[in-house]
């Protein structure tokens, strides 16, 4: 649905995207992560049209940005960071005039209006002027307008951007129900949001491409090893902490054991393994033999905070191999 092959932005000496590629298929959610100044919102800008690419080339459902712009944009729907409102419009009348520029016929307008108010969950402000809404509204309002004509293609740009929990959560769910007809392309700083309603991530650093899969694989290509949680549950003040780690840490292929909790007669730990060694099952086997009862046992993913930090971490080294102060960091 979305391909960019050698994609590169330049501006007078500046090169804000620099010779990435990726592909995003039909119904999948992708999010779109970089540190601020990465890249992310040119990448955007070119893929809807609003800025041309230095070098590359960017397709949309098959057409091509630069040959076919206006053929990409019927079939994007784009919210940029600042919603684009018009303040002094209702919100019913804002939303009946972008469906009438983006295509939408006299006869379905009305229905499409009903449909994006009830879906984006802004009912009761939708005779209102959007300068008079909260920023959780205005933000739905945005996003109301960039589904109105039911696009292939979403580009979304800090969709939760000033909403409460509660709409976070609703947003998420819409996001979740508009994935497999549309496919969606979410640009967040709130990492948490990528593991709720992304399937792939695509990180971006300095405009050079650093990683595009799955969280999963990316937490399996970074760690290199196993860490599982095990719960053991104590009966009769047995077995005690210090006994069921030493137990633990003589299992083969364990490299670490930590204490993370003792409370109602049980008690966690994580255990990390040996690079490239597995160690669930004999762990399990371990406590079984042992005696006592294995509660839990399950693998320890690292956060999705801890992968953007690893990949986006800007080291540099000086010609005698030393490690010098990251970009940006202040002295």
């Amino acid at each position: 649905m979305i391909k960019v092959e050698g994609l590169t932005k330049r501006y007078a000496r500046t090169v804000a995207v620099d010779n990435i590629s990726f592909e995003v298929d039909k119904g999948q959610i992708v999010g779109f992560l970089g540190p601020n100044g990465a890249g992310k919102t040119t990448t955007m800008r070119v893929l809807t049209c609003f800025l041309p690419p230095t070098s590359g080339t960017a397709s949309v459902a098959g057409f091509d940005v630069q040959e076919h712009p206006l053929e990409v944009k019927r079939r994007i729907g784009y919210l940029p960071e600042t919603p684009p409102l018009y303040p002094e419009m209702e919100v019913r009348e804002y939303l009946r005039f972008v469906g009438r520029l983006k295509g939408i016929s006299a006869s379905d307008i009305g229905r499409r209006v009903d449909e994006v108010v009830g879906r984006c969950a802004v009912g009761e402000v939708r005779d209102k002027l959007i300068g008079k809404l909260s920023k959780g509204y205005r933000q739905r309002v945005g996003l109301a307008q960039a589904i109105i004509h039911n696009p292939d293609v979403l580009i979304l740009d800090e969709p939760t951007s000033g909403l409460d929990p509660k709409q976070i959560i609703e947003i998420r769910e819409l996001l979740r129900a508009l994935a497999g007809e549309h496919t969606i392309i979410l640009s967040t700083h709130i990492l948490s949001e990528v593991e709720h309603s992304c399937e792939r991530v695509i990180i971006i650093n300095a405009g050079k491409l650093v990683a595009i899969d799955s969280v999963a694989n990316l937490t399996n290509r970074l760690r290199g090893s196993e860490a599982v949680a095990v719960e053991v549950e104590a009966a009769d003040g047995r077995p005690n902490p210090t006994e069921v780690q030493q137990r633990l840490e003589q299992v083969s292929g364990v490299s670490r054991v930590l204490m993370k909790d003792s409370k109602n007669g049980r008690l966690t730990f994580e255990i990390e393994s040996l690079q490239g060694r597995h160690i669930r099952a004999e762990v399990a086997r371990t406590v079984v033999n042992a005696g006592w009862n294995l509660s839990e046992l399950r693998a320890v993913g690292i956060s999705l905070e801890d992968i953007f930090l690893q990949l986006t971490a800007a080291e540099q080294t000086d010609p005698a191999g030393n490690e010098t102060e990251k970009e940006g960091a202040q002295k």
